[in-house]
């Protein structure tokens, strides 16, 4: 790479379609805020200088700019998504290297495919355009190539003639140019048309004027797909959900049924993992080797090592770390607890601000009560032990390695190393009791027929 690289992000748009408080472009796809994805990919592609775009509608999204370590610019009023550029300006005094822009509502397309887009300017054209052919071109712009395959303008719908229209290869609004004369060219674009507003595909145009060259890339339909309503992030959220399930499996993953498990952007599960059908993987997952995740269970934040076996129908909640070949089974709850190698929670328990260790073994109903109200507390259970069941581990408390905690216990001090704690009232039997109260009941029923 001989050319500096520089981004500018659109996300200025009203957004109006989503129906929703939120700005559209902090909406979700994979776990992660569509901005977010347009700023790794810029970062992806090596790019020095973000510069996002904002509305005056949207202080969030200059927030989140900011927390993304990027530059902000705002765009106010919006004149169009040249105009949106132009705003941008500022930011590239003294700059000397590409720009391309990005769209903040199209979160699916791949570094490699901006590369490519690079690589066109590296290759001599002045302007690169991203395009790709959709089953249905529907009102999209059309990009017109001449006999040579250079790109020799953008129509939109509105102005295409039926043999524009039945060309296949459509305008993505992704655009690449040196920065200087990305905009030089935007400041001889002009307003004349139907809505008013500053166009930033007229620059191919203004560019061929010039005779310089310009050029369309191709793209997958999916990678730019973008999103402007609820519909279009589902459709956005299923096209993320099927590239990720097939790298999954490519990767030496077994998902016995792919079409219910659903990924974050940054799950990463090694191979000769089995995935069980009905299995959601929230952000921050990690599974190493040999692991089973059986269905119908939820991971968040969550480290599941070689060989452990986690499920069916359990929750691993953020700080969760499963030791290998530990068992979480069914109706367990974990959450920020480590479990050490062999560890057992076989069902029915909840497992919150622990310590497991290697080879302990939880009864079904364990309870660690982590919670005063105010703070949480640590619960430490040591190699070998073994908790019986319907315990709960009043936190902060330690069980000692090879200590046994009898079933039914509410246990509130350490138990020592190898020592059985009985934590419950002794047992007290009345004799002859049961008898006389079937009598008792028997007598009234009677008596209450009578009557």
């Amino acid at each position: 790479m001989s050319r500096a690289r520089a981004a500018v992000i659109l996300a200025a748009g009203q957004g109006t379609r989503m129906k929703s408080k939120t700005v559209k472009v902090l909406h979700s796809v994979g776990g992660r805020p569509m901005l977010d994805w347009a700023a790794q990919l810029a970062d992806d592609a090596d790019a020095s200088k973000r510069v996002v775009v904002y509305g005056a509608h949207s202080p969030a999204v200059r927030d989140a700019g900011d927390a993304l370590g990027a530059e902000t610019a705002l765009q106010d009023p919006p004149q169009g998504t040249g105009h949106a550029v132009q705003a941008a300006e500022g930011a590239f005094d003294g700059f000397d290297g590409d720009l391309i822009v990005l769209y903040a509502d199209t979160p699916l397309i791949r570094a490699e495919t901006v590369e490519r887009v690079f690589d066109a300017l590296a290759e001599g054209a002045a302007v690169a355009v991203l395009g790709f052919e959709p089953e249905d071109p529907a009102a999209y712009g059309r990009l017109i190539e001449d006999a040579d395959g250079n790109l020799d303008r953008i129509v939109e719908y509105k102005d295409a003639n039926e043999e524009e229209r039945a060309v296949r290869l459509v305008n993505s609004g992704v655009m690449a140019a040196r920065a200087d004369l990305m905009f030089e060219l935007l400041g001889e674009v002009t307003n004349d048309n139907a809505n008013g507003e500053y166009y930033l595909t007229d620059v191919v145009g203004l560019a061929r004027g010039r005779g310089l060259r310009a050029v369309a890339v191709r793209a997958d339909a999916d990678e730019v797909l973008g999103v402007n309503s609820r519909v279009d992030l589902a459709e956005a959220e299923a096209a993320f959900q099927t590239r990720k399930r097939e790298e999954m499996m490519r990767a030496g993953v077994t998902l016995v049924a792919p079409e219910t498990v659903f990924f974050s952007h940054d799950t990463e599960i090694e191979r000769d993992v089995v995935v069980e059908p009905h299995v959601v993987f929230a952000p921050g997952v990690k599974i190493e080797e040999d692991a089973t995740v059986k269905a119908f269970s939820h991971l968040e934040g969550t480290t599941v090592r070689n060989g452990a076996s986690v499920g069916p129908y359990a929750r691993l909640r953020p700080g969760a770390d499963i030791g290998p070949n530990a068992k979480i089974g069914n109706f367990v709850e974990v959450k920020k607890a480590q479990l050490a190698d062999g560890a057992k929670v076989s069902h029915l328990s909840y497992i919150g601000d622990a310590h497991i260790g290697e080879g302990a073994n939880i009864g079904a109903g364990t309870i660690t009560c982590n919670y005063d109200g105010y703070d949480k507390h640590l619960t430490e259970i040591g190699a070998g032990a073994f908790i019986g069941s319907n315990t709960s581990l009043v936190a902060p408390v330690k069980v000692g390695e090879g200590a046994y905690t009898g079933s039914g216990g509410v246990v509130t001090n350490d138990v020592p190393d190898n020592a059985l704690a009985v934590a419950r009232a002794e047992q007290v039997h009345k004799d002859g009791w049961a008898e006389r109260y079937r009598k008792a009941k028997l007598a009234r029923k009677n008596k209450g027929e009578q009557a």
